[in-house]
């Protein structure tokens, strides 16, 4: 893969290359999109397990395919009863909505640029940048995103750094050594934090 082969130069990411072999992420189907947002939604602030069993019950609660028309389909109080909080019921709703009405054309997202995909999802309430940028990286696998508000990020880089770099300092570090595969850095730092 031309990124490992670009990255396998860079002190810091090396090692992570050997220990975790090939980066995983890869562009998913259009179809997917959608859910894949809503899961984004739903995983907001909670830890991955909490966030996969409230998905899965969403996901069971319309019947084992999310969509438009399924989210809008449930009440507030049955989606709450999944174990989405009252914002977030608000946020798939606006979602489903803007999806349904074509005000987001999600099906056409991966031919924006990162900015422009950013800029449309950002109008959704409840998706914020980061939100935007986990789609990027892992819907639409594009290649140099590198989320420097990421918590995970942070204490990666720190890990794998030894230094610890906010806002445009990490974004500078980041560009200098490891674009136009930031994305895939992300993905090493990331598994930096778990045990191997």
């Amino acid at each position: 893969m031309k990124a490992e082969k670009f990255l396998a130069k860079d002190k810091y990411i090396v090692p992570l290359v050997k220990t975790w072999g090939h980066c995983t992420i890869k562009p998913i189907k259009k179809s997917l999109y959608f859910e894949d947002l809503v899961d984004a939604i739903t995983s907001q602030q909670l830890s991955g397990k909490a966030a996969k069993t409230i998905f899965n019950r969403v996901k069971d609660c319309v019947g084992g395919k999310i969509s438009p028309e399924a989210i809008i389909s449930k009440t507030d109080q049955k989606l709450r009863d999944c174990g989405l909080s009252w914002g977030k019921v608000g946020y798939v709703k606006d979602l489903a909505k803007k999806v349904k009405s074509g005000e987001l054309k999600i099906k056409n997202l991966d031919k924006l640029s990162d900015e422009e995909v950013v800029d449309e999802l950002v109008s959704v309430k409840g998706i914020g940048r980061w939100t935007a940028e986990m789609f990027l990286m892992f819907s639409l696998g594009r290649p140099d995103i590198f989320p420097i508000d990421d918590l995970g990020i942070k204490k990666g880089f720190e890990k794998v750094v030894g230094k610890r770099l906010e806002g445009r300092e990490l974004s500078d570090f980041s560009e200098t050594r490891w674009k136009p595969y930031r994305t895939v850095a992300s993905w090493y730092l990331w598994r930096s934090l778990e045990n191997r």
